[in-house]
């Protein structure tokens, strides 16, 4: 496993309260030794005008993903917090209805840097996004 501290769903989603999180309605469902899982709606929140899943709230959903990983993956909050760096995107389909789910896997977890990836579906399935984010691990006090 390569979590440093073990949170339940129920932790994880109210630590996202007030947040664009809770806003857009994401919700996380699963967590499993090296990966996490959340839900967001598709709905009047998340669409673009076209009546797409907008791609940015697809990065919105897949740096959450990464940020809660990274801070997962830190043993002394107190001391230590994850900051995103960089994010990428590639939207493969569009999704006009329901639910997607993302999927975030490490591809590093080092002790300064991490780099993961987020897969998200829809309800069929079909891979709608993959996205890439770099999380730098600073200490508390350099923000």
């Amino acid at each position: 496993m390569i979590w440093k501290k073990t949170y339940s769903l129920d932790e994880l989603n109210e630590m996202s309260k007030n947040t664009l999180f809770e806003h857009l309605g994401m919700q996380f469902t699963k967590i499993g030794e090296d990966y996490l899982e959340a839900e967001m709606p598709v709905d009047h929140r998340t669409k673009q005008p076209a009546g797409l899943l907008h791609g940015g709230a697809s990065v919105a959903l897949a740096e959450t993903l990464g940020s809660v990983a990274s801070v997962m993956c830190i043993e002394d909050l107190s001391k230590e917090t994850a900051v995103g760096v960089e994010i990428n995107a590639n939207h493969l389909r569009p999704a006009t209805k329901g639910i997607v789910t993302g999927k975030v896997f490490p591809v590093k977890v080092g002790r300064r840097l991490h780099v993961w990836e987020i897969k998200i579906y829809d309800e069929r399935e079909k891979q709608i996004c993959v996205s890439r984010i770099t999380i730098a691990i600073v200490g508390r006090g350099i923000l």
